[in-house]
């Protein structure tokens, strides 16, 4: 019996899926109808003889089989983006001139910056700023074709998402926390991380779109002292923010360049200095002008302004200094 042969479309399908462990979510992430996603599952199941999915009103779950076809799936679609790369000609300057659309996540951070600059070197392209937090959440849409390039901790990313994107490292940022202004600890100029022992510390816990950013706060906060605060509503706006500060009274995590909060004030963290890696992500075999005034920008900005030397003392999981110094 000859070997099945299978359409990448139903590939795609299913990496969907068991991506998101939702049909509905799934099928917005492809724009197609439901039901056209489930026909495709149907589909692709039966051309391997396999049920892939678990299915109940309450929940999907990959089943063994479905388990065992993640990895492949995952292999093959990275190799057809990468072909198609390699190959696609432009038919004239403006096919190589579409848009690139790039999340800088929050004004006045890193992203912005080199965002600014990429504009400055590369005036004819059309660089297109989206300004929403979270590097998974970008790291989803970035894999899915909806965004180009986005800022953030590459190596707080799941593994396999990991292997399906390309990263140049930007910056080790130094991290600081936003305090009331009547805080106990806002007199200070700086504030010792031993000062926070004892304290609920807000670092997006709960929020989708930045568990990589909670991850770093639990990795930092371990053995100190310092909790993480439980899930708040993801608070969106400067007013909103400030509300919940002033409501709430917790410590926030934050790096030293967030913008200015009215109401609070925002304190470097020192003994150690802790640092949020930084790096420009995009999907592997994506291939723009854009990108690549992305990286000139950097490579401008770091040797400027010291961005990717790493400060004596400094504090960095082992993971995320070996993927700052390797790059991609």
């Amino acid at each position: 019996m000859p070997a099945p042969t299978v359409d990448p479309r139903l590939l795609r399908a299913f990496l969907a899926v068991a991506e998101e462990l939702h049909f509905t979510r799934a099928a917005a992430r492809l724009y197609v109808a439901q039901q056209a996603l489930s026909r495709d599952i149907r589909r692709l199941e039966k051309e391997l003889g396999a049920e892939l999915f678990v299915r109940t009103t309450r929940q999907v779950a990959l089943t063994a089989d479905g388990a065992r076809l993640l990895p492949y799936a995952r292999r093959v679609l990275e190799a057809q983006e990468e072909l198609v790369a390699a190959f696609q000609v432009p038919t004239g300057r403006a096919a190589s001139r579409r848009p690139l659309f790039v999340d800088v996540n929050s004004p006045g951070l890193v992203g912005e910056r080199v965002l600014a600059r990429a504009r400055a070197l590369a005036p004819e392209d059309e660089l297109m700023t989206r300004y929403e937090s979270g590097l998974t959440g970008a790291a989803v849409e970035i894999l899915a074709g909806r965004l180009d390039a986005s800022f953030g901790r590459f190596a707080g990313l799941d593994p396999a998402v990991r292997a399906r994107l390309a990263q140049r490292p930007v910056r080790y940022e130094p991290m600081a926390v936003i305090l009331p202004e009547d805080h106990r600890l806002a007199p200070r100029d700086e504030v010792p991380l031993a000062a926070l022992a004892g304290e609920s510390v807000y670092a997006g816990a709960g929020n989708p779109r930045t568990p990589e950013w909670t991850d770093l706060a639990r990795q930092l906060f371990e053995g100190r002292g310092i909790e993480v605060s439980p899930p708040e509503p993801l608070a969106v706006g400067v007013e909103e923010f400030q509300r919940v500060i002033a409501k709430n009274r917790n410590p926030v995590l934050a790096v030293v360049d967030f913008p200015a909060v009215p109401g609070t004030v925002i304190r470097p963290l020192v003994d150690p200095v802790p640092l949020s890696p930084v790096s420009l992500v995009w999907r592997k075999g994506f291939q723009h002008p854009g990108v690549a005034a992305l990286g000139r920008a950097v490579d401008q900005l770091a040797a400027e302004e010291g961005w990717l030397t790493h400060p004596a003392g400094g504090w960095i999981p082992a993971m995320d200094a070996l993927n700052m110094m390797s790059g991609s």
